[in-house]
C-alpha cells in the first residue's frame, strides 16, 4: 500500500504536467488499487476474529463484502476514466508529453507487477485476495498500455491515441472485473460456491448406510475461503450416528472442500422446522 501510494502521487503529478489522460487514468486506477489492498487487508484481519454471542460465525463474511466492494469500486472508477476519455476525443486538449508518460508508466509496470506477483499464489484459493490481485494485475497491464501509447504518440504525433488507449484500458478492466463481481455477488447471496458439485454431494449422502432420504440440503460460503453445509438425513437405524457423522465430516472436507458441515439425523422425515423440502435451479 505504501509503495503504491508513493507511485500514485508521482503519476498524478506528472500526468497533469504531461497533459496525459492515459497517465491520469492509470493514477485513478492506482487509487482504487490502494483501497482494494486496504479492504483486502482489513477483511483478512477481521475474518480471523473469534465468534461471539452476536456474530456466531465471527466476521468471516467480511472477506466476501471486501471482494464485492472492490469489484464495484473498480467498475465505478473505470466508468469515470472512460467518460473522460470520450470527452477528450470530442474536445482535444494540449499535446501529450509522450516521453514523460512512457517513463512514469514504465515505473508503474514494476510497482504494480511486483505487487501482483506477491498476491499471485493466494488468489487461486481466496476470492478476497483474487480481488486485490486483479486490481494490481490489470493496473500493470494498463501501465504497459500507457507506455505503448506514449511510444506511438512520440512516433506518429497522433494525440487522439492517448484517450483512445484509455478507452481500451477501461474495456479491458471491465472484462477482467466482471467475473469477480459475479462471483462475489453470488457469495453475498449465499449461492453455492464455484467448484462445489451439489449433485455429487447429494449422491454421496444418499449412498450412506441406512440412509433413506435427504432434505434441506444447503451449501454456502461463510467466507471467501470457507464453505458450510447443512442437511437432514433420514435413516432407518439410529445406531453409530457418531461414527457416521465423523466419516461424513472427513469426506465432505477432503472431497468437496466443506469445512463446516452440520448434519441432522432423523428416523422419520420431519414436518416441523424443515423450511425447504427440496431445491431446484435458478
Amino acid at each position: 500500500m505504501l509503495l503504491n501510494s508513493a507511485y500514485l502521487i508521482i503519476e498524478a503529478i506528472w500526468g497533469v504536467l504531461a497533459h496525459s489522460l492515459a497517465l491520469l487514468a492509470d493514477a485513478g486506477h492506482n487509487l482504487s488499487d490502494i483501497l482494494a489492498l486496504g479492504a483486502a487487508w482489513l477483511a483478512h484481519t477481521l475474518a480471523k476474529r473469534a465468534p461471539s454471542t452476536r456474530y456466531t460465525y465471527g466476521l468471516r463474511r467480511s472477506s466476501i463484502l471486501a471482494a464485492l466492494s472492490n469489484a464495484v469500486i473498480l467498475l465505478v472508477v473505470t466508468g469515470g476514466i472512460a467518460w473522460e476519455a470520450i470527452l477528450r476525443l470530442i474536445y482535444p486538449t494540449e499535446a501529450v508529453s509522450a516521453l514523460t508518460v512512457m517513463i512514469v508508466a514504465a515505473l508503474g509496470i514494476l510497482v504494480n507487477g511486483g505487487t501482483a506477483l506477491l498476491l499471485m499464489k493466494g488468489q487461486q484459493h481466496d476470492l478476497n485476495i483474487r480481488a486485490a490481485f486483479l486490481h494490481m494485475a490489470t493496473d500493470a497491464v494498463a501501465s504497459l498500455a500507457v507506455v505503448i501509447t506514449g511510444g506511438l504518440v512520440l512516433l506518429t504525433g497522433l494525440q487522439w491515441l492517448d484517450p483512445a488507449i484509455s478507452l481500451a484500458i477501461s474495456a479491458l478492466i471491465v472484462l477482467a472485473t466482471w467475473s469477480l463481481l459475479r462471483d462475489s455477488l453470488d457469495m453475498a447471496l449465499d449461492a453455492v460456491p464455484k467448484g462445489v458439485d451439489m449433485q455429487a454431494i447429494e449422491a454421496y449422502l444418499l449412498a450412506l448406510p441406512d440412509v433413506t432420504g435427504l432434505h434441506d440440503l444447503h451449501v454456502w460460503a461463510m467466507s471467501t475461503t470457507e464453505t458450510a453445509l447443512t442437511a437432514h438425513l433420514v435413516r432407518t437405524e439410529s445406531t453409530d450416528n457418531d461414527s457416521l457423522l465423523e466419516a461424513i465430516g472427513e469426506t465432505l472436507k477432503m472431497r468437496f472442500g466443506i469445512i463446516h458441515p452440520t448434519i441432522q439425523i432423523e428416523t422419520v422425515r420431519c414436518d416441523v422446522g424443515c423450511a425447504q423440502q427440496e431445491f431446484g435451479s435458478v
